[in-house]
């Protein structure tokens, strides 16, 4: 028989009671520079060896459209135009509730070299995208992507 403790502890179902952590990010694209055809860029992550969109958590008081910019510049190296919202992702992430809200955004310039974070990142055709991306919840954001532009709320 357990009597009352000091508290729920790790995996004890409080996952859901926390606050989320906030974190922004981006679906980039840019149209090849060789061929004119669409390309998204990935990034690859070695802390999680995983393949995501660029993003990450919010500093204190950042707006999330703001937070969106800075991590895809501190990502990738690139600059970017923030298009339309896309869906927000919500998900555990080491057990605390995670969302990340995440916009189109088409690449105007920059050059990536790797950092701490991102060791790599690919440019690729959107159906290439969809096959690399490690978690289901990114592979979404393709189709979401791909509808806002044919949509051309975005200059495509």
């Amino acid at each position: 028989m357990t009597g009352p403790g000091p508290g729920p502890g790790p995996g004890a179902g409080d996952a859901d009671e926390r606050p989320p952590v906030l974190a922004a990010g981006c679906a980039l694209w840019r149209r090849s520079p060789y061929d004119g055809r669409l390309e998204l860029g990935l990034v690859h992550r070695p802390k999680y060896d995983d393949w995501s969109w660029p993003k990450g958590k919010l500093k204190r008081g950042e707006e999330a459209l703001a937070g969106a910019l800075r991590e895809v510049l501190e990502e990738t190296g690139m600059t970017c135009e923030p298009g339309p919202a896309l869906p927000t992702a919500h998900y555990l992430a080491e057990g605390r509730p995670k969302e990340v809200r995440y916009w189109a955004a088409r690449a105007t310039g920059g050059a990536f070299a790797p950092n701490r974070e991102v060791d790599r990142i690919l440019w690729l055709p959107p159906a290439a995208a969809r096959n690399r991306l490690t978690h289901d919840r990114d592979r979404r954001l393709v189709d979401a992507l791909l509808a806002v532009l044919r949509a051309g709320a975005h200059e495509a």
